[in-house]
């Protein structure tokens, strides 16, 4: 069940890789210009923008969102090319990606047509995706028992394995959802989150490669998954789609990822750490969405245990620089190098071992 086009190319991995990059960026620049167009022409209002947000934001209004459903289209495209469609792993992560963006889609569809920033209620949604996610883990457990096992292993430490039964797959579905609200709630300035989701998904597509191969795995102590090199080419269509994006959302943005986006983007980096072992290693490269997610948390809990007194001025944090005077510019590059320095230690931590 190989795809035509990959089977002439299927011991080369890193090449694939690639072409998978070019694929899925070339796939972004032909269709957002008129999905750009039609996305206008469908949304007379564009998306919602918060009224106690930066002042600077209201020039955004009337900018269409849900162009993460073009990124979910050229990611789908490039993998389906690209990747060995007969290995299981690849259908998992696709399957996760779509599942989440249709649930995007819809807390995007939500807040277009009540035109508030308010989409699905959060409950109601978090249930919802851990519900999903346990299950998708579950089933790829099903498939191979051995290689997607209950087992939770350390960067750094190769000796520390812990055994959760299934207490996993609880752990697990919290890290796909983790990730995809994380990512979400990052993704609120012009060209903010492509990049930490560009590196996210370099430095999984590295690890895969490693996890894949016998030699480099037990090199690096890292457990050896068969056929996880596949993962790699999806993590690179990733990467094409976050560029590609990343052309027409630059400020001043054409168009906003939208929950569409956002929500599948950060599902798959969360299965990906699922599928080849590394959910630990996730939390170190992608630092800059749980500092994101944080900054909510603390800021909600501290509104409400402390009769409505704030940490930060807003959040998520990126806000809060904002409101505090940097220019959106100025945020967005700093947290597109603090994303890169993530990603150079979680990289780090594979080796030393």
């Amino acid at each position: 069940m190989s795809s035509y086009i990959s089977f002439f190319f299927a011991k080369y991995i890193t090449l694939r890789c690639g072409l998978a990059i070019l694929t899925s960026f070339l796939a972004m620049v032909m269709i957002m210009p008129r999905g750009i167009r039609f996305l206008k022409g469908l949304q007379k209002d564009g998306q919602p923008i918060r009224n106690d947000g930066p002042e600077t934001h209201a020039a955004k209004k009337g900018t269409p969102t849900m162009g993460g459903v073009f990124m979910v289209f050229s990611i789908l495209l490039s993998s389906l090319i690209w990747c060995d469609l007969s290995e299981y792993k690849v259908w998992i992560v696709l399957l996760t990606m779509v599942i989440f963006c249709i649930i995007g889609f819809f807390d995007d569809f939500q807040k277009l047509t009540k035109k508030s920033t308010a989409g699905i209620r959060g409950k109601w949604k978090f249930i919802f995706e851990i519900v999903i996610s346990c299950g998708i883990i579950y089933l790829a457990h099903c498939i191979n028992p051995e290689q997607i096992d209950t087992k939770l292993y350390f960067p750094v430490l190769k000796n520390l394995v812990l055994t959760l039964g299934v207490v996993y797959f609880i752990f697990g579905a919290l890290v796909i959802t983790g990730a995809s609200n994380a990512v979400n709630l990052t993704d609120g300035l012009d060209g903010l989150v492509s990049m930490p989701i560009f590196l996210c998904s370099l430095t999984l597509g590295i690890v895969a490669y490693f996890c894949g191969d016998l030699i480099y795995s037990g090199y690096l102590h890292i457990p050896h998954i068969s056929g996880a090199g596949e993962i790699s080419v999806f993590c690179a269509a990733m990467m094409g789609a976050c560029l590609g994006f990343l052309w027409f959302n630059s400020k001043p943005a054409d168009i906003f990822m939208g929950d569409t986006g956002s929500l599948p983007l950060g599902a798959s980096l969360g299965i990906i750490s699922v599928l080849i072992k590394q959910e630990i290693l996730l939390f170190f490269a992608g630092m800059l969405f749980v500092i994101e997610a944080l900054s909510v948390i603390l800021q909600v809990g501290s509104y409400k245990l402390r009769n409505k007194k704030r940490i930060f001025l807003m959040a998520p944090l990126h806000h809060h620089y904002e409101k505090k005077g940097l220019s959106e510019t100025k945020v967005v590059i700093r947290f597109w190098i603090l994303a890169f320095l993530f990603n150079i230690l979680a990289l780090g931590m594979i080796k030393i071992r």
